[in-house]
């Protein structure tokens, strides 16, 4: 027998007692009292259970005082008192029961007034016009409609209830050797539960059985495991208003090294910027280290040497800096690591709080698409003119122009790009992501022509 059935049987027991002759029983409380009983045991105020039950705070309140006047009407009257009902954990069809109890003795006890009524002619017979007619359909239709609308108003009006029964807590520590592990709880019949977890892309997606029961099973990797639940209800797209959040910790053996996967870059991946990036996962670590060495020259990138030029040497590429990335909680990782032109190697290693490591490689080549020049005037103005592929930049002009210190102008070309600068000392050259820095002296006008591989070389163009 339910909880529902045995709160019926005990009222109906009790009104039996009290009806019958002779009988000596305590006096039921009322259904206001009732009401403002079961909240005061609840421990919440009106606005507290006005927040909770979204019925107005001023509607509970006459339900608490038997004030039919500050209602808005039966049906809407039946629905407080159901929602209100549940929500402090009253049995619903009890609580209707003794409200029309009630509310027909309350009509009964008032006191009616006999008037001697005037004797009038007989009435004449029921007669139905067409405008009659009409009405009354209009009327039934009305009716229908509004009573339509108030189902639909309180089936749109309430989200679906959601609840995790396993595991029993929010935070769960489990075996070292769990792979897996199986969510439970209950929603309304049909819902829809997702399942989201750091680390993967499509959510855990179940439907609730017909008594709003659902399960499923979740992976499980070392560390701590997130898991946000929620549910939806399909009829009325309303989600949970309190979605779930479960967190199940594997823990890592002190022995284990740590486990790494790296997605990018893929081996020999050739790249036309330098901004390489670098991410993966990685289990039982605290820190990734990237590091990058320089192999050489990418292919294709080997000079032409000009006997009648004057070329200017291109220094080795400098290595950029270690990168420490943090880990997240998931595992993850996810940097970018600046690199110059040429072949490179990308080490990434991850380390354990205990000092153990585990370290991949991946072999990149990074090798600009055409021409990529950065001019940069430092240390005074200078004059400047540039050719595009043998035609004169249509910015800057035939004329060219003068240009303030701390001015940067950026070109691309196909083949080449050639440069006059009216002060070559403070001028400052970048070619395809390697820094030439100045190539001549403060106040000393030189053309400059760029044609990767081939170094810089000094024309006379003007």
């Amino acid at each position: 027998m339910t909880t529902r059935d045995q709160a019926r049987r005990a009222t109906a027991d009790l009104r039996g007692e009290m009806a019958r002759p002779g009988s000596v029983v305590e006096s039921v409380p009322g259904l206001p009292e009732r009401l403002l009983a079961a909240r005061e045991r609840k421990g919440v105020d009106l606005y507290r259970a006005e927040r909770d039950t979204k019925i107005r705070a001023r509607y509970l309140a006459a339900l608490e005082r038997g004030d039919d006047r500050e209602l808005p009407g039966v049906v809407y009257t039946k629905g407080f008192l159901r929602n209100y009902a549940l929500y402090l954990g009253l049995d619903p069809e009890e609580v209707l029961a003794q409200w029309r109890q009630e509310r027909t003795e309350a009509k009964e006890e008032r006191p009616v007034l006999a008037v001697p009524r005037p004797m009038a002619a007989p009435r004449p017979g029921l007669t139905f016009s067409p405008g009659i007619i009409v009405a009354a359909l209009l009327t039934v239709g009305v009716l229908a409609f509004t009573a339509y609308l108030g189902v639909q108003l309180l089936r749109f009006a309430k989200p679906p209830t959601l609840a995790v029964t396993s595991p029993p807590t929010a935070l769960l520590d489990v075996d070292e050797t769990t792979t897996s592990y199986v969510l439970r709880g209950t929603s309304v019949a049909g819902a829809t539960v997702s399942i989201t977890t750091p680390g993967r892309e499509q959510p855990y997606r179940v439907t609730a059985d017909s008594d709003g029961t659902w399960s499923a099973e979740v992976e499980l990797r070392r560390g701590k495991n997130q898991f946000d639940i929620t549910a939806t209800d399909p009829e009325t797209g309303k989600q949970a208003e309190t979605p779930a959040r479960v967190f199940i910790t594997v823990p890592f053996l002190v022995i284990e090294a740590p486990t790494l996967s790296v997605d990018q870059p893929a081996d020999g991946a050739t790249f036309e910027n330098g901004a390489i990036p670098v991410q993966g996962v990685t289990t039982n670590a605290t820190k990734v280290v990237v590091r990058a060495e320089y192999v050489g020259p990418a292919p294709g990138e080997t000079p032409v040497v000009d006997p009648d030029a004057s070329p200017v040497p291109v220094a080795t590429p400098v290595p950029p800096e270690d990168v420490t990335v943090a880990v997240a909680e998931d595992g993850s990782f996810s940097t970018p690591v600046e690199l110059t032109t040429g072949q490179w190697t990308l080490s990434v290693t991850a380390s354990s709080e205990q000092g153990k490591t585990t370290s991949l490689t991946r072999t990149v080549t990074v090798a600009y698409s055409g021409v990529n020049l950065v001019v940069t005037i430092q240390g005074g103005s200078a004059w400047i003119k540039v050719w595009i592929d043998d035609k004169v930049d249509p910015e800057l002009g035939q004329a060219g122009r003068t240009e303030r210190d701390g001015r940067t102008l950026t070109f691309t070309a196909e083949r080449t790009i050639e440069v006059r600068t009216g002060s070559s000392g403070v001028t400052y050259f970048t070619l395809n992501g390697t820094s030439l820095g100045a190539l001549g002296r403060s106040g000393v006008p030189e053309t400059w022509l760029f044609e990767p591989p081939n170094p810089p070389v000094k024309t006379q163009r003007r």
